[in-house]
């Protein structure tokens, strides 16, 4: 049984995302996507958004039909505002307030209220996103509790009934790679691998067992940490592959 509600799907093109949008497409009769272009410095993850999609379609028939439209919205007004290590030439490090200096202030909050804006006019009344509370970088925007607080206001602003899912909220990076399979098996596992990008720095030179990227950002630290975590618990013969 599927959810003909519908889903908007916040699609950044990275693991998390990824995992996200097949969870939807797993869920919901119909679902789009959408894109912020906010200046972002690894501004290549808006590539990799395309070629993710397009995958799918190729790779997961069942899925394909339910693949709505994809749009992009060009925020780079809040990205100069909100000026971060994502945004500017800035170290990558921890800042006096005890928060990443790539922590966007306010950043999901932004997304959500345009993207509540773009659902209510497509007629979707769900908003996916990978925000992530067990295994995150940090961000006190991630927290379950400023998304419920955000869905009150959404729900309350516009006189509608949105539903803010965080499907990853309570797993951790090695769980993520397990859903991943649990949803699409290794096909999806290997187009998270090829396709999706997740490193700060924009890197996509250079291939790890993990995927691609410049293998030091936080990003990169995560994501290998939970492909580690997940080998090691339940794939033995990958992990003697790799070398790791």
């Amino acid at each position: 049984m599927t959810d003909p509600a519908g889903a908007l799907v916040l699609f950044s093109g990275g693991q998390d995302s990824t995992v996200c949008l097949a969870w939807a497409l797993d869920r919901y009769e119909r679902v789009e996507t959408v894109g912020f272009d906010y200046g972002q410095r690894h501004s290549v993850e808006l590539q990799a958004r395309g070629a993710v999609r397009e995958r799918i379609t190729d790779r997961f028939p069942a899925w394909a039909p339910r693949l709505g439209e994809d749009h992009v919205l060009e925020m780079r007004g809040f990205g100069a505002v909100a000026a971060s290590a994502l945004t500017a030439d800035r170290a990558i490090e921890m800042t006096d307030k005890g928060l990443p200096s790539t922590f966007v202030p306010g950043r999901n909050l932004v997304f959500l209220a345009y993207a509540a804006a773009l659902a209510d006019r497509r007629g979707l009344k769900s908003l996916v996103g990978g925000m992530c509370e067990t295994d995150f970088s940090g961000y006190p925007d991630c927290r379950r509790e400023t998304l419920d607080a955000m869905e009150r206001a959404l729900n309350l602003g516009m006189a509608q009934d949105f539903r803010v899912e965080t499907p990853l909220m309570r797993i951790t990076k090695a769980d993520i790679w397990a859903l991943a399979q649990g949803l699409g098996g290794e096909a999806l596992v290997e187009l998270i691998l090829e396709e999706s990008h997740t490193c700060y720095q924009g890197v996509r030179d250079v291939r790890h067992p993990w995927g691609y990227g410049c293998g030091t950002c936080p990003a990169c630290e995560l994501r290998a940490r939970g492909w580690e975590g997940w080998v090691a618990q339940n794939r033995p013969t990958l992990r003697a592959a790799s070398g790791s």
